[in-house]
């Protein structure tokens, strides 16, 4: 049970901050505003962000409509894929981590939604960008720690000195041409 809870403590602490952050704001603005009411605190605000009811059928940012059924399905297969992989990332690798635990948590708190209500409730507008929700931005966001890891694994890799050829890491498969060329 310890190693356990030492494997998937992290996952759990961000992906169940992103659910619990994403489904009290939905539900937030399900109770009160009606669907397609916008809200904005400051007038000036207006053109660039507000708070507008909104719901979408497809995947974040309202691409794909019409898909839910297998949206859903997606979510679970990628949610029991990140459970199933995350014990097996090392501990040093931080940033896909991290990534996993956005991503999960995004992923089930849009599939609660589709589960519950049947589609995924959005609210936050911010220009003519497409309505979106935490869980949106949690994924999105762990796609860009995703790229910021592979980024930084090959900056360290650079430094370290460059990466051996596929000839050299597989010695028996070296071609030794300088016979050749006699």
């Amino acid at each position: 049970m310890k190693k356990f809870l030492r494997d998937y403590f992290i996952l759990a602490l961000v992906s169940g901050t992103i659910i619990v952050l994403d489904q009290w704001t939905k539900s937030i603005i399900r109770q009160n505003l009606a669907l397609g009411e916008s809200w904005m605190p400051w007038e000036w605000l207006a053109p660039y962000a507000r708070i507008v009811h909104w719901y979408n059928r497809g995947v974040a940012f309202g691409l794909f409509q019409n898909g839910g059924e297998w949206f859903a399905i997606l979510a679970i297969v990628i949610a029991l894929g990140i459970i199933y992989y995350y014990p097996r990332v090392p501990k040093e690798d931080w940033t896909l981590r991290a990534a996993m635990g956005l991503q999960l948590g995004g992923a089930v708190g849009n599939l609660i939604d589709r589960l519950t209500v049947g589609h995924v409730t959005d609210f936050i507008s911010v220009g003519s960008f497409p309505v979106f929700n935490i869980a949106d931005s949690s994924i999105t966001i762990g796609v860009l720690v995703l790229i910021l890891g592979v980024w930084l694994q090959e900056r360290r890799e650079k430094q370290i000195g460059r990466r051996p050829t596929a000839a050299e890491n597989h010695p028996s498969e070296r071609v030794d041409f300088s016979e050749a060329n006699e």
